[in-house]
């Protein structure tokens, strides 16, 4: 079984999304063997996403990703990485298609109300970053 990280952003939070998008996710098949809601600080948001920090969407992305709470989860399930890339849908839900977390859910691409890891070594990176080996329960 592979594992994914997956967060559900503050504007899906804020809007009391968190259920929906955990049906989903149980629905396609995925097990939740960790799981946390958590405040991200900006510190905590630029550490994460430190790869992009030459990217003039840096900013902006940290900001709205410590703006309120957010859901942060290790997913399970055979190819995991891509089976939750294809739920979530395209970055820009413009691009995502029908039934999709973000087609159904996003606000903009600025707010589009999820984020996956996107290959196994940034997956492990993403992971324990947020969790320990104790926290997660397969």
């Amino acid at each position: 079984m592979e594992k994914t990280f997956a967060i559900i952003k503050p504007d899906a939070v804020e809007r009391n999304l968190i259920g929906k998008i955990l049906e989903r996710i149980e629905s396609a098949g995925f097990r939740i063997v960790a799981m946390k809601r958590t405040l991200l600080t900006k510190e905590n948001a630029e550490g994460f996403y430190a790869v992009h920090k030459e990217r003039p969407f840096f900013g902006e992305l940290t900001d709205s990703m410590s703006t309120g709470p957010v859901v942060l989860l290790v997913l399970e399930k055979e190819n995991a990485i891509s089976a939750w890339r294809d739920l979530m849908g395209a970055t820009n839900p413009k691009d995502a298609a029908p039934g999709t977390i973000r087609k159904d859910f996003a606000i903009d691409l600025g707010r589009n109300s999820a984020h996956g890891s996107d290959a196994p070594e940034t997956a492990a990176f993403e992971i324990s970053y947020f969790f320990n080996q104790l926290e997660i329960i397969s």
